[in-house]
């Protein structure tokens, strides 16, 4: 079993205790300011993510490490520019800690008969080699894909994962990893939803009406101060209802933290939660009504928006194309990136699909920024696209030298 103690390293960087030269310099502890997420010198630090799945199904571990070395994949993500990761991980995989599959290590020979904790340590401190800050995603309960209305898990908590449950999983996470610089927010929970496994009991989660079993705002209060009590320094990132699109109840109910200056909002966005892409000012009015509000200034509601899962169609299956208005949702997506300068992560980095419900394992992700080979980037124009959000244009210090 691997050492998953991290230890303080030179130069204002933490290292893994025997991983190897020191990793580049990261930010180190980050906090928010108003709408912005700063450093410890009150400088803008904008997340510039991927989304790595994998670790949340089945498999219990990062997709890829079946064709690629983990330092190749982890370097692949910092040459594509961007500076972070987005990890989804199951409760299943803190309780259970299963030893991950021999197929799924293929080719990481020095991993195989690891445990899925021990293998996702490897994989944060890899990254942070890469100076690539992590954010811990709580994507589900049970081990599996996500996300509908037909395979559960659309609340915080479920009958088999109660709410103490999953309070004493983000505790062991957040306590974990707090050595480890380059973990640097919890987002509580992925794509909070309606939740008809839970009939007859109360099945739609509300936000701010102090119901016990269905008030998201209340519970992640709850789970942000559980986090802050294991890890003082991290951000805490709440998503809103509906799939992650829906942060209304921010405007009259926001969330508050016992640590101040650590709450970040997050919200997803694809095609389908458009109902027509017309003209590009209607898109980013429905944004800006349903999420994109929260970054006004001066508000009680102010805060940091991150965006932590939006992608397009990139690698089509054999004899198929992509959605007709793919192409124009990216258009739509990356000039409202680059108009608000918002932080946001590409789902997924993945070049292959991973095990789970809809899932056929080793067949292209439609949506992966990877070849289905993990070689390297596949669809050049999307990353093209991405390119130039990656580094802040606005906020605290942009712009001015070290």
């Amino acid at each position: 079993m691997r050492d998953h103690r991290w230890r303080r390293g030179s130069g204002g960087a933490d290292e893994r205790a025997g991983s190897g030269p020191a990793r580049p310099r990261l930010p180190g502890p980050l906090h928010t300011e108003g709408r912005w997420i700063v450093d410890q010198n009150g400088r803008r630090v904008k997340l510039a993510s991927v989304n790595w799945s994998g670790a949340e199904t089945q498999a219990f571990v990062v997709g890829g490490l079946d064709t690629r070395p983990l330092d190749e994949l982890a370097a692949l993500i910092a040459d594509g520019g961007f500076n972070s990761v987005r990890l989804p991980w199951s409760n299943q995989l803190v309780e259970d800690d299963p030893v991950v599959p021999a197929e799924y290590l293929a080719a990481n020979p020095d991993l195989q008969g690891s445990r899925a904790l021990d293998v996702l340590d490897e994989v944060v401190a890899a990254l942070g080699r890469h100076g690539l800050m992590v954010v811990l995603d709580n994507h589900r309960s049970r081990a599996d894909w996500c996300c509908d209305w037909i395979h559960g898990d659309g609340l915080w908590y479920s009958p088999e994962y109660p709410e103490a449950a999953w309070l004493a999983d983000w505790r062991t996470m957040a306590a974990r990893y707090r050595l480890a610089g380059n973990v640097v927010a919890a987002e509580l929970r992925n794509e909070i939803r309606h939740e008809p496994q839970l009939r007859p009991g109360p099945t739609e989660a509300t936000w701010g009406d102090d119901h016990p079993l269905t008030d998201w705002r209340a519970a992640a209060q709850r789970g942000g101060n559980a986090v802050l009590g294991a890890n003082p320094d991290l951000l805490v990132i709440v998503g809103g209802r509906e799939f992650q699109t829906n942060l209304r109840g921010a405007l009259s109910h926001p969330v508050r933290l016992e640590v101040p200056g650590r709450l970040v909002y997050a919200a997803h966005d694809y095609r389908w939660y458009h109902s027509a892409l017309g003209h590009y000012p209607f898109f980013a009015f429905n944004l800006w009504f349903r999420f994109g509000y929260v970054r006004t200034p001066g508000h009680p509601f102010t805060a940091p928006l991150y965006l932590s899962e939006t992608g397009t169609c990139t690698n089509p299956h054999a004899g198929e194309r992509c959605h007709q208005h793919d192409e124009r949702f990216l258009r739509h997506m990356t000039r409202y990136l680059a108009h608000t300068d918002i932080d946001f992560a590409y789902w997924p980095f993945n070049g292959t699909q991973g095990t789970g419900y809809s899932r056929t394992y080793g067949d292209a992700e439609t949506y992966g920024l990877v070849a289905p080979d993990w070689s390297g980037y596949g669809n050049q124009a999307v990353l093209s696209a991405l390119r130039p959000l990656r580094l802040p244009t606005r906020g605290p210090r942009v712009g001015r030298r070290r």
